[in-house]
């Protein structure tokens, strides 16, 4: 049997086996394990609950900071797309005006530019919509992000895992694999996050979150985490 495709496999754990007189080649998904995922659960409630503890002095600070700049709630609640298809709030520190739609639909519509790398990459370099200082500063080291330590102690997300999506976001995809995605838990960081963030398109996500998925094992979890760090220090690809 010849494989012309071969390098979409995408497998650190292939292994060949042998039916009768043909070759095959068996690729593990080590997520689909029970066993593994009480590990990564497990792994996740132990690390999460200390550090939401350690960092909750930082974001009700930066909780005060936000309503300083733009009057109304600090936190805000975004609707995406998680394990099976279900709908995960997603909590985050608020780090653009009130009226953020608004001015979305108007920068686009007066810069044709804009709306190109906004239908590529769904984030601007220029955003009118972000809070100044602030808002930069927290999108820049991820610090809006933090509160999702808590969307783990719920047990909706994972440190680890493919980023959730907004339904429009997910739908640029095709259908095999955004099954394959929402089979797993997302999580606050991920193989995009540390190599490409926001550098990346849609297809370079698409090749992080396959590979992550299909190689899954504690130790890919453990580098993605220590990358996390000065991933997000040097704000590489931050938007």
């Amino acid at each position: 049997m010849l494989l012309e495709d071969i390098h979409n496999i995408q497998g650190l754990w292939v292994r060949t086996r042998t039916i009768d007189t043909i070759i095959g080649i068996e690729i593990r998904r080590n997520l689909c394990s029970w066993r593994n995922r009480l590990l990564k659960r497990t792994f996740d409630i132990l690390v999460a609950i200390p550090i939401a503890l350690l960092i909750l002095p930082a974001v009700a600070l930066a909780a005060l900071m936000i309503k300083l700049v733009d009057p109304g709630p600090a936190f805000y609640v975004q609707r995406r797309i998680g394990l099976n298809g279900t709908i995960v709030k997603v909590l985050k520190l608020r780090t653009m005006y009130t009226d953020s739609e608004r001015l979305l639909e108007e920068h686009l519509r007066r810069d044709p530019q804009a709306r190109a790398e906004w239908q590529r990459f769904f984030k601007l370099r220029r955003d009118p919509r972000v809070l100044p200082i602030i808002g930069n500063f927290m999108r820049r080291s991820s610090a809006d992000e933090l509160p999702q330590l808590w969307n783990v102690i719920c047990g909706d997300m994972s440190l680890v895992g493919p980023r959730p999506l907004p339904a429009y976001h997910a739908e640029q995809f095709d259908e095999e694999f955004r099954s394959l995605r929402i089979g797993v838990l997302p999580g606050i960081t991920g193989l995009w996050q540390v190599s490409s963030r926001s550098d990346g398109d849609l297809q370079i996500l698409r090749e992080k979150d396959l590979f992550y998925i299909r190689n899954w094992s504690p130790w890919l979890d453990f580098y993605i985490l220590l990358q996390t760090v000065p991933a997000v220090f040097g704000a590489r690809g931050a938007r």
